[in-house]
């Protein structure tokens, strides 16, 4: 009778029904209190773990805003979370420019050192992506795109992004100083320690970062021509130019789109903070582009088809800029980044096909021809030395 009266009382206090004694609630709670006793009587498990038991198999929602991050095996997906804190698709993008920087220079094509200043400039580019994502892990938290990195969800720990980052920076700088030459060595080092301690920390600082961010990007095209003449030289200025204008349009394009999450973040970007300005410079950059593609054949880096072959692909990059500059919506920025990505490749490749020198020695044979068509001149021209006139006077006197 004692159960029954806990039950009673448990079901009042469930229901609300405290101090009310009705003989429908009575014959209910009677009801309900046979059933379950009948079934503990059936059963031969003890009355205490039994209630236990329903306990432990009820269901709890879980409501908190943090939870634990679940834990993976580490050792099985390494190579997967290296590409990940590499950025592999950017990497990709820098190693790429650098290629086309090594083919593009007029000197013989050797082989080794093409791939040892690939492989070098990747492992440097790696290094810089690897320290960039460790000092932006709670800013990347706010933001939809970069909220699923390697080290915002806790994949690695910030101890492994330092290691790999030294393993990389070390080795390739290394090899690009013994493996191809200093100049491209000390150009690569130079970029990982702008991009990462001075791009890095600007973009919460100022819009200056997109300038600063492009003159990074403008870098690996000059280390791959470094890497196959040795030095510098206009033609390396004029790829150089191309990359550092590409940028804008192409990152303006991207971060349009990305507003909410750039100033959730506290990122000082043309799009957040200056919305016109961002639309302007992407508009006057495809212009620019445009304007070097027609000069680089009288400075010798292309011939004279690259400039006509490459006008309709650069109107159209203008005019997509300009739709982007007009409309200022979601689509036409969307449709300005796509064709970026398509710009940049093509415009390597047409520079290739139509390069001028293939080696050094085109330009060192036409510098020569050059030399022995005036020696030819000068001695066809014979110049008559200076002195007093002299004048016969011998038919004055017979005059």
């Amino acid at each position: 009778m004692s159960y029954l009266k806990v039950i009673h009382c448990t079901l009042c206090l469930k229901h609300g029904y405290v101090g009310v004694y009705s003989k429908p609630v009575l014959f209910k709670i009677t009801h309900l209190a046979r059933i379950s006793t009948a079934q503990n009587w059936r059963s031969k498990v003890p009355l205490k773990t039994q209630t236990t038991a329903t306990v432990k198999n009820k269901v709890t929602q879980d409501t908190r805003v943090w939870k634990e991050t679940p834990s993976y095996d580490r050792k099985s997906n390494t190579g997967q979370y290296c590409l990940m804190l590499s950025k592999s698709r950017l990497t990709s993008l820098v190693v790429l420019t650098s290629m086309a920087g090594y083919a593009l220079a007029p000197a013989p094509f050797q082989l080794t050192t093409f791939a040892f200043c690939a492989v070098g400039t990747g492992l440097v580019s790696a290094a810089a992506n690897s320290i960039n994502q460790y000092h932006e892990v709670p800013f990347d938290a706010q933001m939809s795109r970069t909220k699923n990195r390697v080290l915002v969800k806790g994949l690695l720990e910030p101890v492994h992004a330092i290691g790999f980052a030294a393993l990389t920076s070390s080795v390739g700088l290394g090899v690009l100083y013994f493996g191809v030459n200093p100049l491209t060595a000390a150009l690569g080092a130079g970029n990982l320690i702008l991009y990462t301690s001075v791009y890095t920390p600007m973009k919460r600082m100022s819009i200056l970062n997109t300038w600063l961010g492009s003159v990074v990007g403008a870098i690996p095209p000059l280390m791959g021509w470094a890497g196959c003449t040795g030095g510098l030289d206009a033609g390396a200025l004029v790829l150089g130019a191309l990359l550092y204008s590409w940028q804008f349009p192409h990152f303006n394009a991207l971060s349009w789109n990305l507003r909410p999450d750039y100033s959730r973040a506290g990122y000082r970007m043309m799009a957040v903070t200056n919305p016109a300005l961002c639309r302007r410079v992407a508009l006057r950059h495809t212009g620019i582009i445009t304007a070097t593609c027609l000069v680089s054949p009288y400075i010798g880096v292309t011939n004279t088809w690259f400039a006509l072959e490459s006008l309709p692909l650069n109107i159209y990059f203008m005019y997509l800029a300009w739709q982007f500059y007009q409309k200022s919506d979601s689509a036409s920025s969307r449709k300005l980044f796509r064709f970026s990505l398509l710009h940049l490749p093509a415009l390597m490749l047409l520079m290739l096909v139509n390069k001028k020198y293939w080696s050094s020695s085109d330009t060192q044979e036409q510098t020569d021809t050059k030399i022995q068509d005036v020696g030819i001149l000068d001695k066809r021209i014979t110049v008559l030395p200076r002195g007093p006139v002299v004048v016969a006077q011998g038919n004055d006197k017979q005059c």
